[in-house]
């Protein structure tokens, strides 16, 4: 685990190599919006790349390839919440998240996870990671898990605290497999985070393992 609280160096080059799943590229994103240290990173993680690219050997195009790429773009227009000129939407939800959630976490549609935390599960169409929010009431810890894979989490609102480490918002935790924890929401107020996973949690709990079926977790 590490607690950088930023993205890591080979996260971050495969997000601007546009190599990561939705799910890894939507924390990454989040994250990005709210760090500008994260974001000199990579800008200097896409200038390593454009360098990489000059570097390629160049192909010619087959005839005809310019033209049908150009009717290609024509006929899948941007979504009205891609688009660029679009004007910014007030609310507490970070830019990348708002076309998923809307732009206020107070209105997401929250349901039971557990006797006292919530989550909304993000449906995206990656098929390889799993995402969703997590809403986690004031100094509650979460079930005692381990890891499987790979976890992102972005913190939206409060603090997270894991161990003697505290996640402020817009800040990054990263787990690997392997890794077992137990983090809880700060004593302030309760906190919202974004988590990306990409394989179930090992929960110590029989009954937690039992439901976790139903609980998609």
């Amino acid at each position: 685990m590490t607690h950088s609280h930023h993205v890591s160096d080979e996260l971050l080059l495969s997000y601007e190599a546009g190599s990561l799943a939705e799910g890894w590229s939507l924390a990454v994103a989040t994250h990005l919006h709210s760090c500008p240290e994260c974001q000199t990173r990579a800008r200097a993680a896409a200038s390593i790349g454009g360098a990489m690219l000059e570097a390629i050997d160049i192909a010619p195009l087959r005839a005809g390839a310019l033209s049908a790429a150009l009717k290609a773009i024509d006929a899948h227009p941007l979504e009205t919440g891609e688009s660029v000129r679009r004007p910014p939407v007030a609310g507490d939800v970070p830019a990348p998240l708002r076309r998923y959630i809307g732009p206020s976490l107070d209105t997401v549609a929250w349901r039971k996870l557990g006797t006292m935390a919530q989550q909304f599960v993000i449906p995206t169409g990656d098929s390889e990671t799993s995402v969703r929010l997590l809403r986690i009431p004031a100094g509650t810890p979460v079930p005692e898990h381990g890891h499987r894979g790979l976890e992102l989490t972005v913190v939206l609102r409060g603090t997270l605290v894991d161990e003697d480490d505290r996640f402020a918002v817009g800040e990054i935790e990263e787990g690997y497999d392997g890794l077992e924890h137990q983090p809880r929401a700060g004593e302030e107020g309760e906190c919202i985070c974004l988590a990306v996973t990409d394989a179930p949690l090992r929960f110590k709990s029989p009954l937690l393992r039992l439901l976790q079926p139903i609980l998609k977790i």
